[in-house]
């Protein structure tokens, strides 16, 4: 399991490190969704929620979805657009500008990807202009409860009332809090882009990765060179050639507030991005004996190893477990009931809806390399 970036015979210039505001906003709102996924920033966490007007607050609970299982491409708008030579803008109203740019095809399907996937690849017919494409995203958000719902039908029926409202609220958290997060980190991430810059000019791509993170390998052999990304999924993307569309070449973001996330953004027709986290505070401490035992023999399997990772993100039902991992429903229900066995997940229903989520507390005993690992 892993993800593969075609970079064969993709020239060093480009690749390109830099510093990206809005990039930095979206990690800092999962941040302030998911405070469990981030000890080393509680005391900041606290102090901004303390902070936040409640009308902001409310705003900021409409479309938390769009930064609680991992950042929606919308955070990354930069990568779809062919004359931004694959850099973000200096300002997050800049980078705003560049997501207000994005049609209503490319924003639609960033901003509903992670509620209500799989139509987000190439070929799929967009709910936009298509009834069977928008009753599945809509089936699909209301798994996810009334307020994913709510804005998915929204987002269909009116994207552009939904892009304006979205750049508004962004506006609002950088007055609120994040004019402060982007002044105090934006030093230290460009310093961070232009170190890794010069060690991809001076030693290139092989060197600059392993600046990067262990996880981010180059590998090269006689059908070409491919990045590896050592995380609990699988994909593919391709930074140069007709394949990879407007987004030829790549973008690597650093992020003061992103660990212990490594994620990719490998979009179709978007050039492919990666945002590594720099700095690791240190994670969680060990639990009994005969519960680690239990434990990594439920984990033991490959199938709820690669659950794992959708759970310890976002609560998920049984049936979209299935389809994501391409198993029947049967199958993914016994999978679930090891876990659940266990003691590795919780699980609720809302409605109709039973859904099942990785108790990261519990999980964060078995070590904080397995933690990091399901979480990257």
């Amino acid at each position: 399991m892993s993800l593969l970036i075609d970079v064969t015979g993709l020239p060093p210039e480009r690749v390109v490190f830099a510093a990206s505001p809005l990039a930095e906003l979206g990690h800092a709102l999962h941040a302030l969704r998911e405070p469990r996924h981030h000890p080393g920033l509680h005391g900041w966490v606290t102090a901004t929620l303390a902070g936040l007007k409640p009308d902001l607050a409310d705003r900021l609970c409409e479309a938390d979805f769009l930064w609680t299982t991992v950042i929606s491409d919308i955070f990354g708008a930069f990568a779809a657009l062919p004359d931004t030579g694959g850099r973000p803008g200096a300002t997050l109203k800049d980078e705003l500008d560049l997501l207000d740019r994005l049609d209503d095809e490319q924003y639609v399907s960033a901003a509903l990807e992670l509620t209500c996937s799989n139509y987000y690849s190439p070929g799929s017919a967009s709910p936009l202009r298509d009834a069977a494409a928008r009753g599945r995203a809509l089936e699909r958000a209301a798994a996810r409860g009334p307020r994913q719902l709510e804005f998915a039908r929204r987002t269909l029926d009116d994207p552009q009332g939904v892009r304006t409202w979205l750049r508004r609220l962004f506006e609002d958290c950088e007055e609120a809090f994040f004019a402060d997060v982007w002044r105090r980190g934006a030093l230290t991430l460009a310093a961070d882009a232009r170190h890794k810059s010069e060690i991809l000019r001076r030693k290139g791509l092989r060197e600059a990765l392993a600046e990067v993170s262990p996880a981010v390998t180059l590998e090269e052999d006689a059908t070409g060179a491919r990045i590896h990304v050592d995380k609990l999924t699988s994909g593919r993307a391709t930074a140069l050639g007709p394949a990879a569309g407007v987004g030829a070449g790549l973008t690597l973001l650093p992020t003061t507030l992103g660990w212990p996330h490594l994620l990719v953004l490998y979009a179709p027709a978007w050039r492919p991005v990666i945002f590594y986290p720099i700095g690791s505070p240190e994670a969680a401490g060990p639990a009994s004996l005969e519960l680690i035992e239990r434990r990594l023999e439920a984990l033991a399997h490959p199938m709820r190893l690669r659950m794992c990772r959708w759970l310890a993100r976002s609560a998920c039902t049984t049936g979209e477990l299935a389809a994501e991992h391409n198993i029947s429903a049967p199958e993914a229900s016994r999978h679930i009931k090891v876990l659940k066995k266990a003691g590795l997940i919780t699980t609720r229903r809302r409605g109709r809806y039973v859904l099942h989520q990785l108790d990261l507390t519990t999980v964060a005993r078995l070590g904080s390399d397995f933690l990091e690992g399901v979480l990257r």
